[in-house]
């Protein structure tokens, strides 16, 4: 069975982002992801991958979820739907679901697994929200705090949620 996770960094109110871009830049969070998501496939929407700065992310399979049949990405592979997605993904140990907001929305009630980085601050102008956590869904089984420093402007944590089966 694939294991199906969510990876996300928000901030105090739920937001990931802004103008299609991420709320911050946390380098930390930027390995952190790396780390997580490495060697598996990723799964987004079109506007999160052409927000990525460099295209397709390295040693790992992406899959872009568009509703464009004609459209295509170099080093990925093309889908229409998160079912199509996940079929794709059917011999893997691991998927990881990285975004946007209607991803998450659509995958949160699927998801076995939550990677979520939680920004210490409430910002600005956000336009794109994660959904909220149901605790009687989910159990948080492991966090990691990190204050500020010369490269981190906010403090943050890195916590894994577990689906709580039923």
């Amino acid at each position: 069975m694939t294991i199906k996770s969510i990876i996300v960094a928000v901030d105090e109110n739920n937001a990931i982002g802004r103008d299609n871009d991420l709320l911050c830049h946390l380098p930390n969070d930027l390995k952190h992801f790396k780390s997580v998501t490495n060697g598996y496939p990723v799964i987004m929407g079109r506007k999160t991958f052409e927000s990525l700065p460099k295209g397709a992310l390295p040693n790992r399979r992406n899959i872009v979820i568009t509703r464009n049949k004609n459209l295509q990405f170099d080093n990925c592979e093309m889908c229409s739907s998160i079912e199509e997605a996940i079929n794709l993904c059917k011999d893997e140990s691991q998927i990881f679901f990285i975004g946007g907001g209607t991803i998450y929305n659509e995958v949160i009630n699927i998801a076995d697994t939550l990677y979520l980085t939680r920004i210490h601050h409430k910002f600005e102008e956000t336009d794109t929200f994660f959904p909220n956590i149901n605790e009687s869904e989910w159990k948080e089984i492991s966090t990691e705090h990190h204050q500020t420093d010369e490269k981190h402007k906010y403090p943050y944590s890195f916590i894994t949620f577990r689906k709580i089966k039923r």
